[in-house]
């Protein structure tokens, strides 16, 4: 992986977040919170899953301990978690280019941290790079099936495709 195609799958991943916050943000205040019974209850909560993932693993990244969850009732608007997502992005891209830079540990190296079990294990700084952005077009999908379900408008297309086309 180099770093020119990483930061393009990150160009993606928050182009997608911007076209599906977009469409959140036109939503009902109670659609934004209805629990749906997905695997996080509802719009807002599968959102704040996406972020605090990320967040997770950006604070793995830098060695960093892992603070408590964040706390939904500080999320209260789509707008909100657009905002934390926008800081958390902003990191985010910070390590990746220093990492990106290093010639001695590089995008290849291997890194340690806890599972949220507690449980020690390692990965490829790239491939856990690549899973943030893959595990949020997953509950991207999930949004846009809740949002679909609940008679809004899905966001326009998230397409890795769509956005190469661009």
């Amino acid at each position: 992986m180099t770093l020119k195609a990483l930061l393009a799958l990150l160009d993606y991943h928050y182009w997608a977040r911007d076209r599906l916050l977009d469409a959140v943000e036109k939503i009902a205040p109670d659609h934004f919170r209805k629990d749906m019974g997905n695997s996080f209850s509802s719009i807002r909560d599968t959102l704040l899953h996406i972020v605090f993932s990320e967040w997770v693993w950006r604070l793995r990244w830098e060695g960093e301990p892992l603070p408590p969850f964040f706390d939904p009732k500080d999320f209260e608007a789509a707008q909100d978690i657009r905002a934390r997502w926008i800081e958390e992005e902003r990191h985010v891209r910070r390590v990746v280019d220093q990492v990106g830079q290093d010639e001695q540990n590089g995008l290849d190296h291997a890194f340690r941290y806890a599972e949220l079990d507690g449980q020690q294990t390692q990965s490829v700084f790239w491939q856990s790079v690549q899973h943030v952005v893959n595990h949020a077009a997953y509950h991207r999908g999930q949004v846009t099936a809740m949002m679909r379900q609940l008679g809004n408008p899905p966001p326009d297309s998230q397409d890795l495709i769509a956005f190469y086309r661009l």
